[in-house]
C-alpha cells in the first residue's frame, strides 16, 4: 500500500521509518525550508534513525495527497487547522484515510483534534487517530509497545490496524474518539505536572498525580459524552510511563526546567493543552484542580512550589 506521511519532525520521520519496516511504499513530506527536511535531504538521517532509500522525500504537498491511500499528519497541533485548510484546497483529499498522529487540543476553543480537521477538510474522507505510548528512542532500538488506533468508524480502525499492526507495535482498536482525544492530549500536561514535581524534589508524589490526575480527565470525558472508563486505557494512564517518567519526554522536561528556572527551547504540546483544558473546564463546568493549578504556574507565574504543594496537601476528604 502507498501511504504519506505530513511532517518530518522526531514523530513523523520515525512514522515513515516504521511505515515503510512494515512493508508499505511510503512518502515523507516537509516543508522545502524547514531545517528537519533539509537535513533528512542531505543526510537521510536525524539524531534518531535514518531512512531506507526506499522512502521518498517530497515538499509537494499535492504529490504526497496524490501518491497514497493512507495519509499520516504529524504536525503541531496548534498548527493544525491552517495546514487542513490548506489540504482543502486540494481535491485528492476525497475518500482518503487520513491518520492524525499527534496529541493536542485546539487552544483557544478547546476542541479536539479530529473536529479541528473535519471543520476545514469536510466529511468525505476517513479519519483516524493514532495515540499511545512509544518513543522513537525505544522503537529504533527494538523495544515494542502498545498503542491505539480510534475513529467512528470501526471498518476504518479495522483496516488501518491491520495495514500497521507488527511485533514492534501491537495496536488496540479504540472505541471512544472523545476520550482517546482528550486522554492523549491530557497526559502531556500531567507529564508537565510530573517534570514540575522531579525539579522541586517531590518525585514521589508522581503516585498521587497519576491517580489523581486520571480521575480528574475521566470526568472531564464523561462531561463530554465520552466514556470515562477509557482515560484508564493506552490513550492516557497506558502513556504514563511514556510520559511522567521517561527522560525522553519533552513535556516532562519543560516541567522540571520551569521550576529550575531553565529554558527549554522544545516543543512541549502539553503547554498548549492547559490552556485548552482550562477553556473546557469553564465550557462543561467541571473542576480541573490539576489543571488549573499548572495554568496558575504557567500563565499567571504563581509559585510553583506553593501551588503544588497546596494542591497535593488539601484539606482531609473522601477518596471517592
Amino acid at each position: 500500500m502507498n501511504i504519506s506521511v505530513l511532517g518530518c519532525g522526531r514523530w513523523g520521520t520515525f512514522l515513515a521509518w516504521y511505515a515503510n519496516k512494515v512493508g508499505h511504499n511510503v512518502m515523507l513530506w516537509g516543508r522545502e525550508n524547514s531545517r528537519n527536511f533539509i537535513g533528512l535531504k542531505e543526510t537521510r538521517s536525524n539524531d534518531y534513525l535514518s531512512l531506507s532509500e526506499d522512502v521518498e522525500l517530497t515538499n509537494s504537498l499535492e504529490k504526497a495527497i496524490l501518491f497514497a491511500e493512507i495519509i499520516i499528519i504529524s504536525i503541531s497541533a496548534q498548527e493544525l487547522r491552517s495546514f487542513a485548510n490548506q489540504l482543502s484546497s486540494l481535491n485528492e483529499t476525497q475518500g482518503k484515510t487520513f491518520i492524525l498522529c499527534m496529541k493536542g487540543l485546539e487552544a483557544n476553543s478547546g476542541k479536539r483534534l479530529s473536529q479541528v480537521f473535519r471543520e476545514e477538510v469536510g466529511k468525505n474522507v476517513n479519519l483516524a487517530v493514532w495515540v499511545g505510548p512509544g518513543h522513537v528512542q525505544d522503537f529504533v532500538n527494538n523495544i515494542p509497545n502498545c498503542m491505539v488506533i480510534g475513529s467512528d468508524n470501526i471498518e476504518v480502525t479495522k483496516r488501518i490496524v491491520q495495514e500497521l499492526n507488527s511485533d514492534l507495535i501491537r495496536f488496540y482498536y479504540g472505541q471512544d474518539l472523545i476520550g482517546n482525544e482528550i486522554g492523549a492530549a491530557a497526559k502531556n500536561v500531567m507529564g508537565i505536572a510530573a517534570g514540575m514535581l522531579d525539579g522541586l524534589n517531590y518525585s514521589s508524589l508522581k503516585g498521587s498525580l497519576m491517580a489523581r490526575g486520571t480521575k480528574e480527565i475521566s470526568r472531564l470525558v464523561r462531561a463530554m459524552g465520552g466514556n470515562d472508563v477509557t482515560v484508564y486505557g493506552l490513550s492516557h494512564l497506558g502513556d504514563f510511563e511514556a510520559t511522567l517518567f521517561s527522560d525522553h519526554s519533552h513535556n516532562r522536561k519543560f516541567g522540571q526546567a520551569l521550576v529550575e528556572g531553565k529554558r527549554f527551547g522544545k516543543l512541549a504540546e502539553g503547554v498548549a493543552t492547559v490552556k485548552a483544558l482550562d477553556e473546557l473546564s469553564k465550557q462543561y463546568d467541571v473542576q480541573l484542580p490539576i489543571c488549573n493549578a499548572l495554568f496558575e504556574i504557567i500563565f499567571e507565574n504563581k509559585n510553583a512550589e506553593e501551588t503544588l504543594k497546596d494542591l497535593f496537601l488539601r484539606p482531609v476528604k473522601f477518596e471517592f
